[in-house]
């Protein structure tokens, strides 16, 4: 199914074309993970992939919006979307639920998310330094669909480099985030010390955030789909995600969980912001920076929608009722466009109708 007639610039109509056509097809995707993943010989893995999909469906509803990119074949975007997502969903309750701190078995774990964007790989080890290993061919699937979706891309050698670069700067955030609360913050600050300047207009803990979305990954797959994608286009993507569209979106996610974090000694980007009022300015930077970057792509309403609908989407969350950042909240959103602000409040109802 092509959607090369998805162009409307009306957030609410995509919005509507998204819940009511998108989502069943993700829901179906995710029932097939989870058969999958119920197959699993090793309890333990299987209760991780079925605990990934279970409580963070939401990564693949939300990174699904890209099935409404103008020109993509939608079946086959929705499933590298989620498998893709599954899969980091999956690798990241590995590294972070079952009690396991070793940088080398979380380096190997994750050359799924750098192969999967390979087509002519083949598959690693992946648990080969890892105390757990029977999955039942789970990851290996998981890979195996998304090269399969890449190899119908009559463009992905214009996005290929971009798009594993993501995947690169991903694989070392989740390496060392998960590291012992001892070392994993020098560990990640030694990790980022080449991409830091001076006179950068991002902070270390920012481009550590933006490295933790998939969301240029998939943007990338979806204009790939154009056979007269240039690589300039390709670039030009790659710096508006990064660290704009990406950082927004994954500092939004740390904002909502500050006082989740804080409880359970997690690391939370957002937390290195000095006081209350740094965090809404520098939020409040990336929203504007990433809604100005979107201007410049081709179809730059589409990628408006985009960062509007992550500040609907979290802004909307019950956490983010939390005392400690609702005043935030309020103003992020007194200072959004109506369309945010309409977004919002389809948000809300759509939690409360347990559809999102």
């Amino acid at each position: 199914m092509k959607t090369s007639d998805v162009k409307s610039s009306n957030s609410a109509m995509l919005i509507y074309q998204f819940i009511t056509q998108v989502f069943p097809l993700v829901k179906q995707e995710l029932e097939r993970w989870k058969e999958k993943a119920r197959q699993a010989p090793d309890a333990r893995l299987s209760q991780q992939a079925l605990d990934s999909i279970r409580l963070k469906a939401f990564h693949c509803q939300g990174g699904s919006i890209y099935a409404l990119y103008p020109g993509i074949n939608r079946l086959s975007t929705i499933r590298f979307i989620v498998a893709y997502q599954t899969m980091s969903d999956y690798l990241d309750n590995l590294v972070d639920s079952l009690e396991v701190e070793d940088e080398k078995a979380f380096r190997q774990l994750h050359l799924a998310m750098q192969e999967a964007l390979n087509p002519e790989a083949d598959p690693s080890d992946y648990y080969l330094y890892y105390p757990y290993r029977e999955d039942g061919g789970y990851l290996e699937s998981l890979v195996k669909t998304c090269q399969e979706s890449i190899r119908k891309l009559p463009s992905y050698t214009i996005v290929q480099e971009e798009a594993v670069k993501f995947a690169e700067l991903y694989s070392h955030l989740q390496t060392y985030k998960h590291l012992a609360i001892g070392t994993r913050e020098s560990k990640m600050l030694e990790w980022l010390k080449p991409y830091i300047s001076v006179d950068s207009e991002i902070t270390a803990w920012e481009f550590s955030a933006a490295t933790g979305s998939t969301l240029g990954i998939f943007c990338l797959y979806s204009a790939a789909f154009d056979p007269e994608l240039t690589i300039k286009q390709a670039k030009k993507i790659g710096q508006t995600y990064f660290p704009w569209i990406c950082g927004l979106h994954i500092l939004l996610d740390y904002f909502i969980d500050l006082r989740e974090d804080h409880e359970t000694n997690q690391l939370n980007f957002v937390a290195y912001y000095d006081n209350t009022k740094v965090i809404y300015e520098r939020l409040n930077l990336f929203v504007q920076k990433s809604l100005d970057q979107a201007k410049l792509l081709q179809y730059p309403k589409f990628h408006q929608v985009v960062v509007k609908g992550l500040l609907a989407m979290y802004l909307s969350d019950e956490k983010s009722m939390n005392e400690d950042i609702q005043a935030i909240v309020k103003k992020l959103l007194k200072n959004s466009s109506l369309g945010v602000y309409l977004l919002y409040w389809l948000c809300r109802k759509l939690r409360k109708g347990n559809i999102i």
